[in-house]
């Protein structure tokens, strides 16, 4: 069929007419007023010609006149994407020759190359995309715009925003025109202007036209509509709002979420096996701590679009917790601390009498926490005391963790015991191994920062935090270190590693015809890791070197013997001695006492935080041989016909493997997911801080300024550095020249390689103790962090400043 009315548009025949005109016939189905027309669907696009005859009669029984042109393709109007503005639109098309001419200019725009390079960075292949096009009878508008049925800022469900001018509705969306705008709250009050082109009474039909789609569709809508001169309102289009945060999982009343995540440098979502084997992972804790009855631990945790989110609530709600935590969120950032500011006004979440305390429930927790206290304490005692020993204790513990994984995989055989060996693997790491650790651990962390206020008035916190620069025993600097040596060894064959792409590296390396460099010996050790390394189901350098080898080209372009990341380590580290004498002096004179106490802190600091890195590290062999036994359990429904490749086991959940095993056919679900997960891959703001009604809270406050047109953040690192910004989304195959600065949504460890060449970090989220600005520090490169919306606001290129210190980025002309 190559012409078809828009009122006998089938609900599923997207295929053939496109999203935009399959949304008009939805609504026309839905009892909505909308504008009559027909359709020229993708069959005739497939033909390669107009159908000229055909749609000649139909313009001639819709009565000619003026009509609209608009284009309707099968990528568009979807759920992860809008296309909006990307294909043409012709209005006040009048005559068989205009109206034909039209369709085929419209037809034509799918090719531009603005919709060419939207499809590609949503990751569409041009040769699924197919063009229909409709025509519509032309309304003559009083007023028109644009209404969305959630608040498309904040995020906020039962908002309904319109903006809408007088005239013809492209001034909306074009952004030509300052429109009235209208928000209508869930209790029926309105914020809009006295005098605007619409009425009360038009606002509210409108609204209530929007209500209709939504339930309709069972999503949140973007309408375009018009009002006539008689008052009658048309629905011109519905779409989802693709932009929308998802929303939390449904509760009995108002919530309030902390995503927790980017503390661990994870701001893309989780795989659903990533989240299944972290719940595994946090239960064992609690459990371990005797709090695990009644699900607490299961209730503190919400999975939203794949992130991690804390149930702040009951907190909110405790009289005495309460005003704590803007002091306790500071960590991750001033914006997070404003948004649970603004939390604590809310009426919503004001303090209430809590019910009566369990005595048993605290009696296990009490019993529960005693051992691993009684360990912390001791621990801690020995470090202060025996800052070396300590330290050898704690990176001993790694090899022997990772010598039990080893020896308890074997005899692991079948599916079932893979499955089952996977499930358990991290609970003796989580309650046992890591816990003699975190004496020594949290000895140094406190030790690093005892200085800063004992020196309070003798020296600044930059100061400070240049004792703390090329600091030793960093596991994770080691590596890093280990691959710049690695990138000496393959400088013997620099043609081969710098003008090779990474991918083609990786698949030389894995047939064995690469020279032999010592990548072997490296991924021994360091295999286990990678970029979103806590999460299970995402592929380590072992399976693929290919970011190593795009790391090694980067380091191997380096050309000014003293920007060698040794030497700015070494750098860093002898002008930590040298400032940590310097401020010890100046405070002997005023305050020995205080001087011979910075001393010794800075010494255990220097001998012991350095570990702030090693517990993870360790806790990643589980997760390696986790995902090791589950791939082999993937190939095992593979053959069975039950999942497609290996890999898609990590769209499912423990729980959803194990049916999989009993004979279950995941893969419709697993493709699902996998869409699900790729569209969530490329969202660029996760809220920091989310109400169960999808409120991003921080949306909803002033925007923070220095004064001077800066973008103001959270100093991570002292130092100040001018360089070009190259922005970077993922870790895998960026490149980052001597000196640039690099600018990201997030950074764990596996994006710390890139630091070794950079000359400064400016990052979206995170947290002054997380992996990449404690990175950072130990570098000596400047770190600013907590930026809202860098990635998007710096171009990338544009040369800017950095202030570590301060928490500043200045855009340079």
């Amino acid at each position: 069929m190559r012409v078809i009315p828009l009122d006998r548009i089938e609900a599923d025949s997207a295929g053939l007419v496109g999203g935009k005109a399959a949304g008009l016939g939805e609504a026309i189905r839905a009892g909505e007023r909308v504008p009559p027309g027909f359709c020229v669907t993708t069959a005739a696009d497939a033909s390669g010609a107009v159908p000229e005859d055909e749609v000649a009669a139909a313009y001639t029984a819709l009565g000619g006149g003026p009509v609209a042109v608009r284009s309707s393709a099968t990528a568009e109007d979807l759920p992860e994407a809008s296309f909006a503005g990307q294909q043409d639109t012709y209005l006040d098309v009048e005559g068989v020759e205009d109206v034909l001419a039209a369709v085929g200019r419209c037809r034509d725009s799918l090719w531009t190359d603005r919709a060419v390079a939207y499809r590609r960075d949503l990751g569409i292949d041009d040769a699924s995309v197919r063009m229909a096009v409709i025509v519509q009878r032309m309304v003559r508008p009083r007023a028109a715009g644009v209404l969305f049925t959630a608040n498309p800022v904040t995020g906020t469900r039962g908002e309904t925003v319109l903006d809408a001018v007088p005239g013809l509705g492209t001034a909306v969306v074009d952004g030509t025109a300052e429109p009235d705008h209208y928000v209508v709250r869930p209790d029926g009050s309105t914020d809009g202007p006295r005098d605007g082109c619409l009425s009360p009474g038009e606002v509210d039909e409108l609204r209530a036209a929007g209500a209709r789609l939504q339930a309709h569709f069972g999503a949140a809508q973007d309408v375009e509509w018009a009002v006539d001169h008689d008052g009658t309102a048309w629905i011109l289009q519905s779409r989802p709002i693709t932009t929308l945060f998802p929303l939390p999982p449904p509760s009995d009343g108002p919530r309030a979420y902390l995503e927790s995540g980017n503390m661990q440098g994870m701001l893309r979502p989780f795989t659903p096996m990533g989240f299944s084997a972290l719940r595994v992972a946090g239960l064992a804790w609690f459990r371990a701590v005797g709090a695990s009855r009644g699900g607490a631990g299961e209730r503190s945790v919400a999975e939203v679009g794949g992130r991690f989110y804390l149930d702040l609530t009951p907190f909110l709600r405790n009289r005495v917790i309460r005003g704590l935590l803007p002091g306790l969120t500071g960590v991750y950032g001033p914006r997070t601390a404003a948004s649970v500011r603004a939390l604590l006004a809310d009426p919503r979440f004001a303090p209430r009498r809590g019910g009566r305390v369990d005595p048993r429930a605290v009696a296990r927790i009490v019993a529960g926490l005693a051992p691993l206290t009684r360990d912390f304490v001791a621990g801690a005692v020995t470090a202060l005391a025996f800052p070396d020993d300590a330290r050898r204790r704690v990176l001993r513990a790694g090899p022997g963790i990772r010598r039990q994984i080893t020896e308890s995989s074997r005899g692991v055989v079948t599916a079932g015991e893979r499955l089952a060996f996977a499930e358990g693997v991290q609970v003796p790491v989580m309650t046992g191994g890591m816990t003699p650790m975190l004496g020594a651990l949290y000895t140094g962390i406190l030790s690093a920062k005892a200085p800063e206020l004992l020196l309070r008035g003798v020296a600044n916190p930059g100061e400070v935090a240049t004792v703390l620069g090329g600091m030793p025993h960093n596991v994770t600097t080691e590596m890093d270190l280990a691959l710049w040596r690695l990138a000496e060894e393959a400088g013997h064959h620099r043609a081969l590693f710098v003008e090779t792409p990474p991918e083609r590296l990786a698949e030389l390396y894995r047939a064995g015809e690469l020279p032999e460099f010592g990548l072997g010996g490296f991924l021994e050790r360091y295999g286990h890791r990678g970029a979103a390394e806590i999460d299970v189901g995402v592929p380590r350098w072992a399976e693929d070197p290919a970011p190593l080898f795009g790391v090694i080209a980067n380091y191997l372009r380096v050309d000014d013997p003293d920007q060698a990341p040794d030497r700015r380590f070494a750098r860093a580290a002898a002008e930590a001695e040298r400032m940590r004498d310097e401020l010890v002096r100046r405070a002997t004179g005023s305050r020995p006492v205080r001087a011979r106490l910075a001393a010794f802190f800075f010494d255990r600091a220097r001998a012991l935080s350095g570990l702030r890195e090693y517990p993870k590290f360790a806790w990643l062999f589980a997760i390696g041989e986790m995902r090791r036994q589950l791939l082999l359990v993937g190939e095992a429904l593979v053959a069975e016909g039950r999942l497609d490749a290996p890999d898609d086991i990590m769209f499912l959940d423990l729980e959803e493997a194990r049916e999989a095993l009993d004979g279950a056919d995941r893969r419709q679900l697993v493709a699902e997911r996998r869409a699900v997960y790729t569209r969530e891959r490329r969202r660029r703001r996760v809220p920091p801080v989310l109400l169960s009604d999808g409120t991003d809270v921080e949306t909803t406050l002033p925007a923070l300024s220095a004064g001077d047109g800066a973008l103001v953040g959270v100093a991570a690192s002292a130092g100040t550095a001018t360089g070009v910004a190259r922005v970077v989304h993922d870790p895998v195959g960026a490149s980052l020249g001597p000196g640039e600065i690099l600018v990201a949504p997030t950074t764990d460890p596996g994006w710390t390689p890139l630091f070794m060449t950079a000359g400064g970090v400016v990052v979206e989220t995170g947290s002054t103790v997380a992996h990449g600005p404690t990175v950072a520090r130990e570098y000596g490169i400047p770190c600013v962090i907590c930026v809202p919306g860098v990635t998007e606001l710096v171009r990338d290129g544009r040369t800017i400043t950095i202030d570590g210190g301060a928490g500043t980025v200045r855009l340079e002309d």
